[in-house]
């Protein structure tokens, strides 16, 4: 829908799979763009297969940014992007170029847009002994610890999200308040204007087969390998959020013996698919969203839950509804 007012970025959001380094690409044929990574995996340096990280071909094809920045032995918060993020969409439009965000980690899409509370710093002995805790009683356990503490905090997060529930306690533990409360006296602060594009297929069926498909063809390319190379190294373990990236996880336990590659492939499809259904998740509760809803060949399918501008019809190519929405803000 057009906006009053330029957009401080433009925004394409979407599940893993759906093709959105394919549509940011397209795009960059037809405006000055810069393309942000907004992805929590591509930060880290070495995890290439697994995070269907862009080619050396694609990242020539137009500036890319925030990937390759961070080692996987180093944290990288939302707080981190957020900051990165502000800092390039000034350095871009001073260029006189035009940012353009990009991935699927909703979680820096909204506190790019709404800003984040002030919280404290990643603690490494409270860490340490919220995995030891967990790792005797099971993070169900913990998330029934925060429904004490925090029950706002623990009604929104899963009780199988181990390190939204860790940080949780954790900044319980550093502060006695709770995270919810910490958040909800965040200084108010006007919402950054975006204009927000999301590309999804609109069978989730065919999203599916697209994850399958895509795990399959990482393991041929070397996948387990990658991560037999960080672990080497020695100084990476299974609980740091770089190795708890959907597919790294996976791949880890099965070079731990834990089972077959045959299961180790049912696996990472069912963790993909998980990551999927909690980034529709994201997706519904965001509010002026510019849908591009694709079908098996990338063309468009009109949907009656999406808002569709005049002049592009069914089964057009998804860059056809894409440039469409972008000509009817001033960007």
């Amino acid at each position: 829908m057009p906006m009053t007012e330029q957009p401080a970025a433009i925004c394409l959001m979407g599940p893993t799979a759906s093709g959105k380094t394919a549509l940011a690409l397209a795009l960059c044929e037809h405006y000055p763009f810069e393309i942000v990574s907004v992805d929590s995996a591509l930060v880290y340096r070495g995890m290439d297969i697994g995070t269907a990280k862009p080619t050396a071909e694609e990242l020539a094809r137009a500036p890319h940014h925030l990937i390759d920045i961070r080692d996987p032995v180093e944290p990288y918060s939302a707080a981190d992007f957020r900051v990165d993020a502000l800092r390039l969409i000034g350095e871009i439009r001073a260029r006189g170029r035009i940012p353009l965000l990009v991935g699927g980690t909703m979680l820096y899409f909204k506190v790019l847009r709404e800003g984040i509370a002030d919280l404290p710093a990643a603690d490494p002995q409270v860490r340490a002994d919220l995995l030891a805790q967990a790792g005797r009683e099971g993070w169900p356990a913990l998330h029934r610890e925060l429904e004490r503490v925090d029950p706002a905090a623990a009604a929104r997060i899963h009780p199988n999200h181990s390190q939204r529930i860790q940080r949780a306690l954790e900044v319980f533990r550093l502060t006695g308040t709770a995270l919810s409360e910490l958040q909800r006296a965040q200084a108010e602060e006007p919402a950054l204007p975006l204009f927000c594009l999301a590309l999804a297929p609109v069978d989730r069926a065919l999203l599916h087969r697209r994850i399958a498909q895509r795990f399959e063809q990482m393991l041929e390319q070397g996948f387990i390998d990658e991560v037999a190379r960080l672990r080497a190294r020695g100084d990476l373990d299974p609980d740091l959020p770089s190795m708890r990236a959907v597919g790294y996880r996976q791949v880890w336990n099965y070079l731990d013996g834990e089972c077959e590659r045959a299961a180790l492939l049912e696996q990472g499809i069912i963790a993909t698919r998980q990551l999927a259904k909690r980034q529709f998740t994201w997706l519904r509760q965001w509010s002026d969203l510019n849908w591009i809803l694709t079908g098996e060949r990338q063309s468009i399918v009109v949907s009656h839950d999406a808002k569709w501008p005049e002049g592009v019809a069914e089964g057009a190519p998804m860059l056809d509804l894409a440039l469409k929405y972008l000509s009817q803000v001033s960007i």
